[in-house]
């Protein structure tokens, strides 16, 4: 047994894992964070134009919602194939899809020279794009995780969590970097592309760190003792109920809170306030930069401190900050502007960092892969997909940013009940399950 008094000592693997996690899906999420910073700046134009500005938007914001609401597919298929199969076979399937699909999203047509083909490939091609994520996110939480002690899952299992935030700053960098660099009409024409085309080599580089990690000690354990679930999605929903609730539940409010501090902000900034799409990006750019610091700072210190009360907290403070934020960039100030993204993304930081050790020790571990990718792509369906689209819709239809508080509020409010439903991390299970595993395999 470990003495909680001294450090404990890093498991062979695991710094690697560590890295192959963040890179890995920051890489994805670079692809699908370019996907939704065209989809609040670009698409609307070149895939569905119309008369009202607004309509454009809420339909390439619709695609952006595919994204998640095909990401159960991914968790389905791929959450089961992980816990039967192993984790690393599935985590570079899942980035072969992704890049592929963003590649082809950068060489689509669009409405004016393919008609309706246009938008019709646009949404098969993002409905790939998010079977790839649901797959990805369960296993790059495991792999880190799992070669990590148990007593520092927080902090292991945060390397995935870094991932959207990496991808995000990657995604509105290159995208801000285009936008100084290129005039309005070029931008439009091709500039958006490079962004989606520079994918190709990022997914060479993911594969390569991918390709040379082992399997993770879990499910070798798991391998040669045969205790793999034959029909772990059965067993999820029949056995586990309370934690698959409990982890969809915690899920929302951080996702509604990431869709409008990181894609309908910059709509909000550029329509309602009248700022420049670079300001915008700029200030997102900021926000994302540090929580890369954040997330990883607050995964450490839900070790340290009850996770749960933690995550809480991060979450009455989501439900909280857009009754300030609103009020605040009002006059069109962007240094406000930038204080409130930085601060929305910062609580978002503290809810996210710590999310991925919390949804994994809800399930046992022979079920966690399964588990933890129905959790994650079941929420956002209810989370993030449609979040960019209310958002827009209610603020068309009020023109006021109450509404679009009331619904972060209310998305907060469902975050705490699935906080309060979850449990505690219990270590023993662990420990108990890698003994089990390791005395079979013998």
């Amino acid at each position: 047994m470990h003495n909680p008094d001294t450090p404990p000592p890093v498991r062979p693997g695991a710094r690697r894992a560590f890295v192959a996690s963040l890179t890995g899906t920051a890489l994805e999420w670079y692809d699908f964070a370019v996907y939704s910073a065209a989809a609040a700046l670009v698409f609307g134009d070149l895939f569905f134009p119309s008369e009202d500005p607004f309509t454009g938007t809420i339909l390439a914001f619709s695609t952006y919602a595919v994204g998640y609401i095909s990401r159960p597919l991914g968790g389905f298929v791929f959450g089961r194939l992980g816990d039967v199969l192993g984790r690393k076979k599935i985590l570079i399937a899942t980035l072969v899809l992704i890049g592929v699909t963003t590649l082809l999203i950068g060489v689509l047509p669009a409405y004016d020279t393919a008609g309706i083909a246009a938008p019709i490939a646009l949404v098969l091609l993002r409905f790939g794009q998010g079977v790839g994520v649901g797959g990805e996110w369960g296993g790059a939480v495991l792999l880190s995780s799992e070669f990590g002690d148990p007593r520092r899952r927080g902090f292991y299992a945060s390397a995935a969590q870094i991932g959207p935030p990496a991808g995000n700053l990657a995604a509105n960098g290159v995208l801000a970097l285009l936008g100084a660099l290129l005039s309005e009409d070029q931008f439009l024409s091709w500039g958006w592309r490079v962004a989606f085309l520079l994918s190709g080599v990022l997914v060479v580089f993911g594969l390569w760190i991918r390709v040379k990690l082992e399997e993770t000690p879990v499910f070798k354990a798991m391998e040669a003792a045969q205790t793999r679930p034959e029909a772990p999605i059965r067993e999820v929903f029949t056995t586990q109920p309370r934690a698959l609730v409990a982890s969809i539940l915690s899920r929302i409010a951080p996702d509604v809170l990431y869709a409008m501090f990181t894609v309908f902000v910059l709509t909000y900034a550029t329509q309602e306030l009248h700022m420049s799409r670079g300001s915008a990006l700029t200030a997102v750019l900021i926000g994302s930069g540090l929580q890369v610091f954040l997330m990883p700072l607050a995964g450490a210190l839900s070790d340290r401190v009850n996770r749960r009360a933690l995550y809480g907290c991060a979450v009455v403070a989501a439900g909280v900050w857009p009754f300030l934020f609103f009020p605040a960039i009002g006059g069109g100030s962007w240094p406000l502007l930038m204080i409130g993204v930085v601060g929305g993304l910062a609580i978002h930081a503290f809810m996210y960092g710590p999310q991925a050790a919390f949804i994994a020790e809800q399930f046992s571990p022979r079920l966690r892969y399964t588990g933890s990718s129905l959790a994650y792509t079941l929420a956002g369906i209810v989370g993030g997909a449609i979040a960019p689209v209310l958002f827009a819709t209610l603020l068309g239809s009020y023109r006021s940013w109450v509404p679009l508080a009331l619904y972060i509020a209310i998305a907060a409010v469902l975050s705490c009940a699935g906080v309060y439903l979850g449990r505690n991390a219990d270590h023993s299970e662990d420990e108990e399950f890698e003994r089990l595993n390791s005395v079979g395999s013998r």
